[in-house]
């Protein structure tokens, strides 16, 4: 089989995050013995500098000229790609207008990313359901990594198949560091709600990876690391910090739960599919320093219930995010798909 990926995102150096399950689905992938061919920004097609930086909404509403030169330029690398391909897989809604005249049998995955504001595939379901419909209506499998986002789809007339990002489980993991560390894995910008973060627990060992325009809020943190270096924090961790309500799925805290770390979530958005309250993290409201530095503060006082927690939430992310499930069924998505 072989697959056109199109996405406007993708990682280009180890230490960046943008795009980084789209990587490493493509890499399982190739490891079942599926040809890929990957068209993402500066490699594949021309994305006038949109793509990157503040993220592709943010760069679109300042720069909208520049959107139709890139659309062209998309419309341009799937129309060759796809020639020899068998199904055309787009990765974000923006995506799926160029992939809908590939000429070939084409899904979407839809990751409803919080940092695009309004822009987001479930804002943009919610709000303007007719031209999601429209747009989405000839694909041949629309997927959700959420049952959150899901929701919003159906809710515009759509079917949707819910596969989650996957991860990666390890077989063992060595004992959290001495002192206790309290971890933040992700970007640094205000819909991540990092003041809120820093007020509830900056002063608690606090350990941030990850970089953004808030990066001067965080003067300790790490910036932008290797994913092997995130695997070692979150092998460190005692507890994690999900403190954005808003996330289309969560990477950062379905690797905790695959660490076997319990999660402190902002209570909202793709992250009430992944923590339960009192059963593989603590949920809090959102923006709510004062509750989430209890949360965390309960954790790290007590070492039974941390294991208990990181316990299910290690079977949960097993389960629900291993890679061997994710990418089976992902390739019945493309079977149906050609069988159509």
């Amino acid at each position: 089989m072989r697959v056109v990926v199109i996405t406007t995102s993708w990682p280009r150096t180890e230490r960046e995050f943008a795009g980084r399950f789209v990587a490493d689905a493509v890499e399982r992938l190739r490891e079942r013995g599926v040809e890929v061919e990957v068209l993402a920004p500066g490699s594949g097609y021309r994305d006038y500098g949109l793509a990157y930086g503040g993220g592709m909404a943010a760069n679109v509403r300042r720069r909208p000229w520049l959107a139709p030169l890139m659309l062209c330029s998309m419309w341009l690398a799937v129309r060759r790609a796809a020639r020899s391909a068998d199904v055309v897989h787009a990765h974000w809604l923006l995506t799926a207008a160029v992939a809908r005249f590939a000429g070939r049998p084409w899904v979407v995955t839809l990751h409803g990313s919080g940092s695009a504001g309004r822009f987001s595939d479930e804002e943009l379901a919610r709000e303007r359901p007719r031209l999601v419909r429209r747009l989405l209506r000839p694909a041949a499998a629309v997927i959700c990594v959420s049952e959150t986002l899901a929701t919003a789809v159906r809710a515009a007339g759509l079917d949707a198949v819910v596969i989650p990002n996957g991860v990666r489980v390890p077989d063992e993991v060595g004992p959290p560091a001495a002192p206790p560390e309290v971890l933040y894995v992700g970007r640094l910008s205000p819909e991540k709600n990092i003041d809120t973060l820093v007020e509830a627990v900056g002063d608690l060992n606090l350990v941030v990876a990850g970089d953004g325009p808030l990066r001067d809020r965080v003067p300790n943190g790490l910036g932008a690391v290797p994913h092997a270096e995130v695997e070692r924090l979150l092998e460190r961790a005692s507890v994690v910090v999900a403190p954005c309500e808003r996330e289309g799925f969560g990477l950062a805290a379905a690797e905790a739960l695959a660490f076997g770390k319990p999660v402190v979530a902002a209570a909202g958005g793709a992250l009430l599919d992944l923590v339960t309250d009192g059963e593989t993290g603590l949920l809090v409201p959102p923006r709510d320093a004062p509750a989430m530095r209890a949360a965390v503060e309960r954790l790290l006082g007590d070492a039974d219930l941390r294991g208990r927690l990181g316990g299910a939430g290690r079977d949960f992310a097993r389960e629900r995010f291993g890679w061997d499930g994710v990418i089976e069924r992902t390739l019945g998505v493309y079977r149906r798909a050609l069988e159509a």
